[in-house]
């Protein structure tokens, strides 16, 4: 008869313990899925959005020397995303000037105001990008949190000891046959860790914020001028 009850309520508290161990741990594990989800996402829409615009200010620039002061200006750094491939490619100018209108009296007015377009999308896309990875890190961090808080109140070395206390003290009693044995429990123990989530800033580079069209205004009109002096006839 004791020997039931003891079988009885070892089942009892390791039925409790599970519960609440998976029942959290799920939680963190379905929170990590949002957030990898939503990184992946991001990276594929805003960050090909950013690419796209820079493509075009490249292709539209030509020249490597105007490629790099414009990066220089707007604080980008030296060679942001950016292949000699790109300015130089027929297939991936068609690609991504397709769909994209001019306006102005002038090929030279058409050219320079499709740059500081191109610059106005760019700061836009960068600005929702560096929204969006900073709503992403604090989600990151908001569940290595939530780990630790998961770690405090449940110590897997704890948790495993107290199992093995209990079925040593049942195979003592000879009324729980196996038992966890030590290299057994360890390898639980260690699968039973939750692995932190994704760190965002490996995935999604910080990028510095653009400074307004209005303060560069009359330099990106430079920039475009001597751009379309080589190369006016590119688009």
């Amino acid at each position: 008869m004791t020997s039931d009850i003891t079988k009885f309520l070892s089942y009892e508290i390791k039925k409790e313990l599970a519960e609440r161990y998976f029942g959290f741990r799920k939680l963190i594990e379905e929170d990590k899925g949002s957030l990898e989800k939503d990184l992946r996402l991001s990276s594929q829409t805003i960050g090909n959005r950013i690419v796209i615009d820079l493509s075009r200010i490249y292709i539209l620039l030509q020249d490597e020397s105007l490629i790099d002061q414009f990066l220089t200006l707007t604080g980008l750094g030296e060679k942001f995303f950016y292949d000699p491939y790109i300015p130089t490619s027929p297939t991936i100018r068609t690609r991504v000037f397709t769909g994209v209108k001019t306006k102005g009296l002038t090929a030279s007015g058409r050219f320079k105001n499709l740059v500081m377009c191109l610059y106005e999308a760019l700061k836009k896309d960068i600005d929702e990008y560096r929204e969006k990875l900073t709503e992403l890190i604090d989600s990151q961090e908001t569940i290595e949190e939530e780990i630790n808080l998961f770690y405090r109140k449940n110590d897997i070395g704890t948790i495993m000891g107290f199992l093995r206390n209990i079925d040593g003290n049942h195979n003592s009693h000879g009324s729980l046959a196996g038992g966890l044995t030590s290299g057994f429990s360890e390898s639980i123990e260690n699968k039973m860790r939750v692995h932190p989530p994704a760190k965002v800033i490996e995935e999604m580079p910080m990028l510095p914020p653009l400074p307004p069209l209005s303060q560069i205004k009359k330099e990106i009109k430079n920039l475009a001028e001597k751009a379309f002096k080589l190369n006016g006839d590119i688009i």
